[in-house]
């Protein structure tokens, strides 16, 4: 039975995982806008060059604020090794595919409910293919497929093709103007797709009075042909994941595996970046290189510390986000907190200033949030995105489980 289902945690998770994860949600959940608060709030220059490592770059380059995204994709891959493997064995190839309709489905509503704002009910304001939700819902598709059907050599083959196959569109194609290695915002191939393909449903489009589209001119994400390097990051973490679920290496062996290769990925990917440029918002392949060594380095660290080492002091309290990751991003992005604290603490503002009464708001949601998320980790609610014939029990997407978990 198929069904979004809030269900009880299962064993022999990856705590290091949990805890990774946690920590990127935590960056996009709890502490941007509370850092961005601050920026309007703390005066000085060496707060604001702080700001730089919270702030994406303009266009070519890459900050640690542009690894938010890739790691979440990343980390949707690591798990496919592990949730799984069993298809890989003879499980019901039907129940794979169905697993896999149902969870790309909700993630793609999922993003048009953060990013088409559908809860709006206004037409002009649905799009189609804008949000990290919808390029993990093409990413950990084929990646789930390639994982499942083809073994780990012909999957760094198909991840080689993707990239290359990027790289020589971008490169080799041009089409009114667009492309033949233009990587301006305003001449590249992958957006002159968008627009021709998307049209008025591209994110921040417009239909003017003469009812002709207008692209907003700050807005330069692309997403079909980059759907290329999505699946491409998801894979990443699909390796990092096969290696970390292999009992043919020591646990710190595998450590210093993962450690390596994101060094070697990374390297590449910046001296790709001399012909190739690293622009996240494009997601180039050579981005795709050095966003996925840093999340290898990452996990490397993570898993080290904490599945190896055992050392968790002060970090479970991010299990809270990184278990229900989904949770905290769409409470985040669909529902409006700020009027609760605004109506209990508005008599703040003249004694404080406006700058740093923003900052109260921004950070009294942040916590209004993590509290939401205490209570549903402590009643061992969390929201799953995918089918399970083991669930069938809840039949209901938010109904609490009927067993006390170990």
């Amino acid at each position: 039975m198929s069904k979004l289902t809030l269900s009880a945690q299962k064993p022999k998770r990856l705590a290091s995982l949990d805890i990774l994860r946690g920590l990127d949600l935590f960056f996009l959940v709890g502490l941007e806008s509370v850092m961005h608060a601050l920026s309007g709030a703390v005066e000085g220059e060496k707060f604001q060059t702080l700001m730089w490592n919270f702030t994406h770059v303009d266009w070519q380059g890459f900050s640690p604020w542009d690894l938010v995204m890739p790691l979440f994709l990343f980390m949707s891959g690591v798990s496919i090794p592990f949730s799984m493997s069993r298809y890989r064995k003879g499980a019901s190839r039907r129940e794979l595919f169905r697993r896999l309709f149902k969870r790309f489905v909700l993630l793609w509503l999922f993003g048009m409910l953060c990013q088409g704002n559908l809860l709006g009910l206004d037409a002009s304001r649905i799009y189609l293919y804008s949000n990290t939700l919808q390029s993990i819902a093409v990413g950990y598709l084929f990646a789930a497929l390639f994982f499942v059907f083809t073994s780990w050599k012909t999957q760094i083959f198909i991840a080689l093709a993707l990239l290359l196959g990027y790289w020589g569109s971008m490169e080799w194609i041009t089409i009114d103007g667009f492309g033949g290695g233009n990587y301006t915002p305003d001449g590249n191939l992958a957006e002159w797709i968008d627009r021709s393909v998307l049209g008025r449903f591209r994110d921040a489009a417009v239909v003017n009075a003469a009812g002709a589209v207008e692209f907003a001119p700050w807005y330069r994400y692309t997403w079909i042909l980059s759907s290329l390097t999505f699946v491409v990051s998801v894979m990443s973490g699909t390796f990092a994941g096969m290696l970390l679920k292999s009992g043919k290496l020591a646990p710190w062996r595998k450590a210093m595996v993962l450690a390596v290769l994101g060094l070697i990925m990374a390297g590449l990917g910046w001296l790709w970046n001399f012909d190739h440029p690293v622009i996240k918002k494009l997601w180039t392949s050579s981005m795709v290189l050095v966003s996925s060594g840093y999340c290898f380095m990452l996990m490397a660290l993570f898993y080290y510390v904490i599945d190896v080492c055992h050392f968790r002091f002060g970090l479970n309290w991010l299990r809270v986000y990184g278990m229900n990751s989904i949770a905290a991003y769409m409470l985040t992005l669909c529902i409006q907190f700020r009027c609760i604290p605004h109506s209990l603490l508005y008599g703040l503002e003249p004694y404080i200033g406006s700058a740093w009464y923003q900052v109260v708001l921004a950070a009294s949601c942040s916590l209004l949030i993590y509290w939401i998320l205490w209570r549903m980790y402590r009643a061992q609610l969390f929201l799953r995105v995918y089918v399970s014939t083991e669930t069938r029990r809840y039949a209901l997407p938010f109904r609490r489980p009927t067993y006390k978990p170990k």
